[in-house]
């Protein structure tokens, strides 16, 4: 099954369920099952964008859009975060007031209900799991396996309620817990796409690792005026300066050029590398050369690398 397709019946899964927990929830008085319905309707949103992305990579790049349309899904994902805390807050609102003027709740509705809902998570999960290490296809399972997570949460709840036929203040308590998943998601969705549009170096990147692996590489002697940052949650850009020994022939800068390159995607998995290939360092008031970071080789002429 292709990853479109796998995409496709998740939130065809979810979408069954945000209708089936909405409804029973409401006519339950359960929060609990609406809270959940609230959070699977924003996975809906996060598989949807999900898919958009995926799609949206296989577009070739214009004159215009010269990276392609990565950043589309960024922009998305900030949309969709402040819409999820705006619900959030919604939630908190009505918890809190049940909490204070407790509201009966069907306890046998509402296990059955977030029961299903725990089948059909399991499902969406099972149909999303392969053995690919795609970013994107990761994120949807572990919404996914959250899913599954709060519905267990509703499931004790119900089960609480139906067998002592009290406390039903746990049902809001429930949906305050469901609600701050969803809030904590939001705000590490909106940290992530701030990162990747503020261009900052991803998280996943080890800086001193990648200067000390270029400054390695054979005919290297310094790498200075690095930047690393995102296109997208899952390719890497980077460009540098390489001061490379001697004054190699066009052919063999080039092969030096190309073996870094070879290093960083298998090493690092930068898949965008632009690289300025010098036989001497920038000039101190060359404004393009910023004093970002230099590393040499040991046992290489360093005198003239002083102050980058």
């Amino acid at each position: 099954m292709t990853r479109d397709r796998r995409l496709l019946l998740a939130v065809g899964l979810n979408a069954i369920i945000v209708v089936v927990q909405a409804v029973f929830g409401w006519r339950a008085h359960s929060l609990g099952l609406v809270a959940d319905a609230a959070h699977n309707l924003t996975d809906i949103a996060a598989l949807c964008l999900s898919l958009w992305a995926l799609r949206l990579t296989r577009r070739s790049p214009t004159g215009k859009q010269s990276f392609g349309y990565h950043r589309s899904g960024i922009l998305a994902a900030q949309a969709n975060a402040a819409l999820i805390l705006v619900a959030t807050a919604f939630i908190f609102y009505e918890a809190f007031r049940r909490l204070s003027h407790p509201v009966p709740v069907e306890g046998s509705i509402v296990v059955v209900v977030a029961s299903v809902a725990l089948i059909a998570n399991g499902l969406a999960v099972w149909a999303l799991t392969d053995d690919g290490h795609d970013l994107n296809m990761r994120s949807a399972v572990l919404h996914m396996a959250g899913d599954a997570a709060a519905s267990v949460g509703v499931i004790v709840a119900g089960v609480v309620i139906l067998a002592t036929g009290r406390f039903f203040r746990l049902d809001p308590l429930v949906s305050i817990g469901v609600g701050a998943i969803i809030a904590w998601r939001a705000v590490s969705m909106l940290r992530e796409t701030t990162d990747i549009l503020m261009e900052a170096t991803p998280r996943s990147l080890d800086r001193a690792a990648l200067l000390e692996a270029i400054a390695a590489s054979e005919d290297v002697e310094g790498v200075h005026d690095l930047h690393a940052w995102s296109l997208s949650s899952h390719i890497t850009a980077l460009s540098a300066h390489i001061v490379l020994a001697g004054h190699p022939s066009l052919e063999v800068a080039q092969t030096v050029g190309q073996r870094i390159k070879d290093m960083l995607l298998h090493d690092f998995a930068v898949g965008h590398a632009t690289l300025e290939l010098e036989c001497e360092p920038c000039a101190d008031h060359e404004i393009d050369c910023l004093p970002v970071a230099l590393t040499t080789r040991p046992g290489h002429r360093h005198g003239s690398h002083s102050g980058h």
